[in-house]
């Protein structure tokens, strides 16, 4: 999720789940060799656990990007095999490394061989009308003997050409199908679903065929949706903190960061989604639009932003309840 799960997104999502195992938007190779390792690979350490996604197809370079991640203290490194973009498809890694099965294999085979932490591989079900299940176990079957035991599969197959991306994550078929079927003949291997999962019951029933699942988009707008993954999926049985908690929580990161020039915007753009569904919640949305991308913006458009939502939402609630008794 290029753009979306910066460092800032995450701080906010270990605000909400303690357990839930995050990943960074995809870093290609060329970034972190080419002058900005420390920026790429700059994190929290409250982000934990944390996950590298790194995207490439040289051996020797992913091996050397998944060595610094290692030292960097990332708890996992994925390789990205599922993004269609055409922007990824002229780098050469992507969804389009899902023709060179080979080539995936060989890149693993390097990483795993640089560090000690699991190397793992996001994938689609297949590309363009290679998109058959035979042709998709095969390309697993590949990799897999190249050390690679757990695979998320972003279950639709991806188009290379004729497609943007955001078509590309609707328009083909979810095929959950072929995740259920790759478990069941590899008991194996680790295998964790993604695409098209819209909330945590669409999640909980994928997974007594499946090991884990894998959500995007769905928790990007809707944060907070998190706040009972603990519980659900971890048996954790401590209460998840409140919308308005997991806000202050932010501040101490926000101000640290605002201390060192990071523009508010760059933070609360994430935290918008925060109150989806409440009483209130767009007028909170409205504020932070409007106002944390003024110059010297700070905390105080936050506050602002809950008392208006706050205000709003108690009023709304009152004009509902006097309608509903008065039919």
């Amino acid at each position: 999720m290029l753009d979306w799960t910066d460092r800032h997104c995450r701080y906010l999502l270990r605000c909400i789940s303690r357990h839930s195992l995050l990943y960074t938007e995809m870093v290609t190779t060329g970034a972190i060799l080419h002058g900005r390792r420390a920026r790429e690979l700059h994190h929290d350490v409250t982000e934990h656990p944390l996950a590298l996604q790194l995207g490439g197809s040289d051996p020797d370079a992913l091996a050397e990007c998944a060595r610094s991640g290692a030292e960097c203290g990332f708890d996992e490194i994925n390789l990205n095999v599922g993004c269609p973009s055409d922007r990824v498809q002229a780098g050469r890694f992507g969804a389009c490394l899902m023709a060179e099965p080979a080539t995936v294999a060989a890149c693993v085979g390097a990483m795993q061989a640089a560090v000690d932490i699991p190397v793992t591989v996001k994938t689609r079900i297949g590309i363009d009308r290679q998109d058959s299940y035979e042709h998709f176990v095969r390309f697993i079957e590949t990799v897999a003997a190249a050390g690679c035991r757990r695979f998320i599969i972003h279950a639709r197959a991806a188009w290379l050409q004729g497609l943007s991306p955001a078509q590309n994550r609707m328009l083909p078929p979810l095929r959950y199908d072929y995740a259920r079927r790759l478990k069941q003949e590899h008991p194996e291997l680790t295998v964790i679903l993604n695409g098209g999962l819209n909330g945590l019951a669409m999640a909980q029933q994928q997974l007594p065929s499946v090991d884990g699942v894998m959500l995007g988009r769905a928790v990007y707008h809707d944060p907070y949706l998190l706040a009972k993954v603990d519980r659900c999926f971890f048996d954790d049985p401590r209460p998840p903190p409140a919308a308005e908690r997991v806000v202050e929580m932010m501040y101490p990161y926000i101000e640290r960061e605002l201390s060192v020039g990071t523009p508010l915007k760059h933070m609360t753009r994430h935290m918008l989604g925060m109150f989806q569904g409440r009483p209130g919640a767009r007028y909170w949305r409205r504020h932070l639009s409007e106002h944390a991308v003024r110059t010297a913006a700070g905390i105080e458009v936050i506050e602002q932003a809950l008392a208006r939502m706050h205000a709003v939402g108690h009023a709304g609630q009152g004009e509902n309840g006097y309608h509903q008794r008065h039919g």
